[in-house]
């Protein structure tokens, strides 16, 4: 039996889609272009399902945040299920305000009760994201040692130890994937002692 021919039309569209959004963009204390973030998501998220509207929110996941990209523009591309998974992954807004008024403890704090109660989909988006940021802290942490955190507007580590703890404590109903294995042990590797 041949095997049919994979529709990846959508991931394609959104694949080019992200990467005109982010374009002329690096990702902070990097010199390599920001659409890698988006990219390596997409592959963690491709370890999880194959469905394209997940795929595709995980290659966009940043528009809305970072870019001039709305919620209503990703609905009228790719459609509502992708731009409502999308929005489920966005903190602030392209104009730079936060989505949510309140201090970035709180803010941290209200995405991480919204993710603990989100569907699996948003999940693994959300995973797709945080193991690619986590597996850059770790790169990063082990090349500079403690200045690495100078990065961040948040300098404490026990703060970026908090949050990732409780970040794995949220996508736990992904614990038998490789990703979510993977998330933890990096996740125990740079912040066990400094919590």
């Amino acid at each position: 039996m041949a095997n049919a021919a994979l529709d990846t039309s959508l991931v394609d569209r959104a694949i080019t889609f992200a990467v005109r959004a982010h374009a002329g963009t690096r990702r902070r204390g990097k010199e390599f272009p920001y659409i890698v973030h988006p990219l390596e998501a997409l592959a963690i998220v491709a370890t999880m399902t194959s469905d394209p509207e997940i795929l595709a929110a995980a290659v966009l996941h940043d528009t809305v945040e970072d870019t001039g990209t709305g919620v209503e523009e990703l609905r009228r591309e790719f459609g509502a299920r992708v731009a409502s998974l999308v929005a489920a992954e966005t903190d602030t807004i392209s104009d730079g305000s936060q989505a949510a008024e309140g201090s970035w403890m709180e803010r941290k704090r209200r995405a991480l009760d919204r993710l603990a109660k989100a569907p699996l989909d948003v999940k693994m988006v959300a995973l797709g994201d945080k193991l690619s940021n986590m597996r850059a802290i770790a790169r990063d942490f082990e090349a500079q040692g403690d200045s690495f955190w100078n990065l961040f507007h948040e300098k404490d580590p026990k703060v970026h130890a908090w949050r990732y703890r409780a970040l794995a404590d949220a996508l736990r109903d992904l614990s038998e994937t490789f990703a979510f294995r993977e998330f933890e042990d990096l996740i125990n590797r740079v912040f066990d002692g400094r919590d």
